[in-house]
């Protein structure tokens, strides 16, 4: 049975907790945005590229953060709201690390995750670039990864004192720094090898 939901209304995450179908959903301020159901080839090598990286490094270092892919629910209170009936943002972003074991629990991640990475589709591209951008920002996500898996391009934006993104930087060779992590680089090859 499909699951109508209504676009004007605005819905909370203990809302989106009761809507048992299998759609990817996630909510920017109390909206529904369905996802597209599966990601292309090209997409799911690219992400796994980049989670295997992120991972090792951790694991490696022994680091207290945490690598999450897809489906993971990130909650984004507004004001450092905790009840799911007070959260209006979920979101799941393809990748996310989060260095603050305080904010995983077993839903997800509620608060801004260190890193999150999206890899765009033609489906996603205006959205992650425009609404995930404004939220990522405005909840404090340190650094955000838009990767280009088409184009072979990452751009990266870090969160700045003042609270906005730098202009990003642009990379299609050579390697990649990881902000979160001093020191530490993907080469660019390494996340486009198929």
């Amino acid at each position: 049975m499909e699951l109508l939901l209504d676009s004007n209304k605005r819905y909370s995450y203990a809302d989106y907790l009761t809507w048992a179908d299998n759609k990817v959903r996630e909510l920017i301020d109390g909206f529904v945005k369905i996802m597209s159901p599966a990601a292309s080839t090209i997409h799911q090598e690219v992400c796994g590229n980049i989670f295997a990286n992120l991972h090792y490094f951790i694991k490696r270092n022994r680091s207290k953060c945490k690598v999450f892919p897809a489906p993971f629910d990130v909650r984004l209170p507004k004001n450092g709201e905790r009840a799911d009936e007070q959260i209006y943002n979920v979101v799941q972003p393809d990748i996310c690390v989060v260095c603050d074991p305080s904010k995983i629990d077993e839903k997800g991640c509620v608060g801004a995750p260190d890193l999150v990475i999206e890899i765009q589709s033609l489906s996603t591209a205006r959205y992650d670039l425009t609404k995930k951008f404004d939220l990522y920002e405005n909840s404090g996500v340190y650094e955000y990864w838009v990767v280009y898996p088409y184009e072979k391009g990452i751009e990266v934006f870090i969160l700045q004192p003042d609270g906005k993104y730098d202009e990003g930087t642009k990379y299609d060779s050579g390697k990649i720094p990881v902000h979160i992590f001093d020191g530490y680089e993907i080469h660019f090859n390494d996340i486009f090898s198929r």
